[in-house]
């Protein structure tokens, strides 16, 4: 049987940048920044949590190069199939902050049935996510 998801990816296309928009603007912490040769395994996760995001480019040892540009195309149009959700006590303070930053919003701060969010795209197109869930 299983017990928990450990573990889940996200394409994103340059890893460095990926680390200032998951790190530096929402705020995640590192968990493994490891170079294994034709790829570099770099995950974040929410400070406290054991799930990682794996922040996956596109290429080698997974796809050819063919098939890494194709992923890398449709990531650009926010149609790579990637999306994260996170919750926060603080909807609207937290919306207020990647606005401030910046970030692509998709939809603001919203009543929804099951709580309230709001969305936006990382900075190479995936979908994120963020809001409180009625308990």
């Amino acid at each position: 049987m299983l017990q928990r998801n450990n573990l889940s990816s996200i394409f994103v296309l340059d890893q460095d940048q990926a680390l200032d928009f998951y790190v530096g603007v929402l705020g995640l912490e590192v968990s493994a920044d490891l170079d294994f040769g034709p790829m570099r395994w770099l995950t974040v996760r929410v400070p406290g949590d054991a799930k990682e995001i794996l922040l996956e480019r596109p290429g080698p040892p997974a796809h050819d190069e063919a098939t890494a540009e194709q992923v890398r195309a449709l990531v650009t149009k926010g149609a790579g199939g990637g999306w994260l959700a996170f919750t926060t006590d603080d909807v609207d303070g937290f919306f207020a902050r990647v606005e401030a930053a910046g970030v692509d919003v998709t939809q603001e701060p919203t009543d929804q049935p099951y709580g309230r969010d709001f969305g936006i795209r990382d900075p190479f197109g995936n979908h994120l996510r963020i809001g409180s869930l009625h308990a």
